[in-house]
């Protein structure tokens, strides 16, 4: 697990104002029987999680040598560099938690909507705005370029174009998850002993990835290409070779080529949200999230043999795995959504349904789409994708496949986006296309374009994954 963290850990403990063990230091007690509060901290571990925007900083577990009564911390008791603090309990482990409980860790929970949260930066927004784009060059596992996070021309670049095919340009930068803090309040320990602020500037040592780290990272050479694949694998928490498990493949934007294997994992929901504790005790479920070297698809649809070496990857996984040939799923958003048709149509009988997130390809091939089971999501910002969709479905269409059709609002909330599942699912279609409305995307000022605000939402909705996981071949 250690080995999983390193890529975002990165510098976090070179240079540090060490978070050290009480050895460091003298623990006799103060004339008030208070004593410091350096002396007892063990050490200072940030957590992350992955939203739909990105990756972010949103806690540190500061660990102490004895429980801390939880009754005693108040937000105010830590402050966090350029951080929000929303709140803080004691618990038993390094974890979050609804409430707290007499332990250990203290739990300093941050602010995601801070500026400096975002771990996942590309140069049309993240998590943390464009500031946090400037401020992450410091700690950056890659640096972005002028024409780091063009698309195969969907929409991620503010010209339009695309880069060729072979282009490995690093489009999105992976920060370093670090911070450090301070103890402003009094910590009380559960048997009544004061530990008393004293200035101290704590930096976190260890990274919790949460989801992230419950993924392996492995290499694919592929002898029919020659193509080498870097890859990150989910493997169900209770595998048994003797039972049957689908697989789904998630398939990255152009902003993410070129970047740590894990650039996969932390660039949104595309890939985790399925190996999420919540998806798993519904759907256990492998999950495969290829990182790409290079632009496998542009805008001239010419793919590199990376998207045949694609398909290898996942025949390979499955004959290592006991995964069900019946039911493996193709998702992806831009360029990840091309793939995503453009596999289904090259390689009709691999996979069992797509969920196809801001992509297209070219109409006058698509005729194979109609014999497959698709949920398509795509804002009507997004002038490319959403007129390529309109020129898909009416192929599928006049096939004489049924295609359910929906207008969403995409600042729903959960249950509303619930409800707007179930709706279109009515419909009873093999194919179903939802589009946001018009201004519904992106918020005023975000500096996010509709194109990628629209996989920002999309892999939020719990019953699109619900319906994918139904189908079969």
């Amino acid at each position: 697990m250690v080995a999983r963290r390193t890529f975002i850990a990165g510098s976090a403990t070179a240079g540090a104002v060490a978070v050290l063990g009480t050895a460091a230091y003298s623990s006799a007690a103060e004339p008030d029987g208070t004593r410091s509060s350096t002396a007892p901290v063990q050490s200072a571990t940030a957590i992350t999680e992955v939203f739909g925007d990105g990756q972010k900083l949103i806690a540190v577990a500061v660990e102490y040598d004895q429980d801390i009564d939880t009754s005693s911390l108040t937000t105010s008791t830590f402050a966090v560099t350029d951080r929000t603090v929303t709140k803080v309990y004691a618990n038993t482990a390094a974890e979050l938690a609804e409430r707290g409980r007499d332990g250990r860790y203290v739990m300093v929970e941050l602010s995601a909507d801070d500026e400096a949260a975002a771990l996942w930066v590309t140069q049309q927004g993240s998590g943390g705005g464009a500031s946090a784009s400037a401020s992450a060059s410091a700690s950056a596992s890659s640096s972005p370029s002028p024409s780091a996070s063009a698309s195969s021309g969907t929409g991620e670049s503010p010209g339009g174009g695309g880069p060729s095919v072979g282009d490995s340009t690093p489009g999105g930068t992976i920060v370093a998850a670090k911070a450090t803090l301070v103890q402003k309040g009094t910590v009380t320990t559960a048997r009544g002993g004061r530990y008393t602020a004293d200035g101290t500037t704590l930096t976190t040592s260890k990274v919790v990835n949460l989801i992230v780290d419950d993924f392996q990272q492995f290499t694919f050479d592929d002898p029919a290409t020659g193509q080498t694949l870097k890859y990150n694998l989910f493997v169900p928490r209770n595998y048994d070779p003797r039972k049957q498990y689908p697989l789904v493949l998630f398939m990255h934007d152009a902003s993410v080529v070129n970047v740590a294997t894990e650039g996969a994992l932390v660039q949104g929901l595309g890939a985790v949200c399925w190996a999420s504790e919540e998806d798993q005790a519904k759907h256990e479920s492998f999950v495969l999230a290829p990182e790409y070297g290079s632009v496998v698809v542009d805008d001239n649809y010419e793919p590199s043999t990376l998207f045949d070496a694609t398909v290898h990857l996942v025949e390979a996984v499955t004959q290592k795995y006991s995964i069900d040939e019946n039911r493996r799923y193709a998702t992806g958003q831009s360029m990840g959504a091309m793939m995503s048709l453009g596999l289904n149509i090259k390689y009709p009988d691999v996979f069992a349904a797509a969920f196809v997130v801001a992509g297209q390809w070219p109409s006058d091939v698509a005729a194979p789409l109609a014999d497959k089971k698709l949920w398509i999501v795509v804002s009507q910002d997004d002038d490319k994708s959403y007129s390529g969709e309109n020129a898909i479905t009416k192929v599928i269409k006049d096939a004489g496949t049924k295609v359910g059709t929906a207008v969403w609002d995409g600042q729903s909330t959960a249950a509303q986006f619930a409800t707007d599942v179930r709706s279109l699912e009515k419909q009873k279609a093999p194919v179903n296309y939802a589009s946001f409305q018009a201004g519904t995307t992106v918020t005023s000022g975000s500096g996010t374009s509709a194109h990628m605000g629209t996989w920002h939402i999309a892999y939020t909705i719990p019953g699109i994954r619900d319906w994918i996981m139904r189908q079969s071949r």
